[in-house]
């Protein structure tokens, strides 16, 4: 059985959310990624999102939803849609946290697993942009895709 295949059966058999403290997750997020990755973070965190959603493929583009909260990412809004476009704001009380005592955090993980999905659930290539508005205390992530460009 390989590693990946594992990883999908274990998560498939979890029935009770496990719950890792905020301290916990901020420690690996905020400190010890970028100072393993330095400057290069934000570009391999974007990469890392795809390789997150290629590896749990959605069958639908809604069910980003529930993997964001299952992931302990936030919660996840359509705000407006385009036919080219979609603009998505994240929310949850560590955001704010993040976004109020950190000077400069990103959200490019998040903003590369959407891209991915949106890929594989419109057979087109895709990208995201992060804005973080602090003052409103969310991340509004925008996805953009040209029908003409399939995968």
């Amino acid at each position: 059985m390989s590693e990946l295949t594992s990883i999908k059966e274990e998560a498939k058999l979890e029935e009770e959310p496990l719950t890792v403290p905020a301290y916990g997750y901020e420690l690996l997020r905020e400190i010890l990624i970028p100072d393993l990755l330095g400057r290069d973070t934000p570009d391999l965190l974007y990469w890392a999102g795809k390789r997150i959603a290629r590896m749990f493929p959605l069958e639908k583009i809604e069910d980003a939803h529930a993997f964001f909260e299952k992931a302990g990412w936030g919660t996840l809004e359509i705000v407006k849609q385009t036919k080219n476009e979609i603009d998505y704001t994240i929310t949850s009380p560590l955001i704010e946290k993040r976004l109020k005592e950190k000077g400069k955090c990103c959200f490019q993980l998040e903003a590369g697993y959407l891209a991915q999905q949106h890929e594989h659930t419109k057979k087109v290539i895709a990208e995201a942009f992060e804005d973080p508005k602090r003052r409103n205390k969310k991340i509004t992530i925008t996805v953009r895709w040209d029908s003409k460009d399939p995968v």
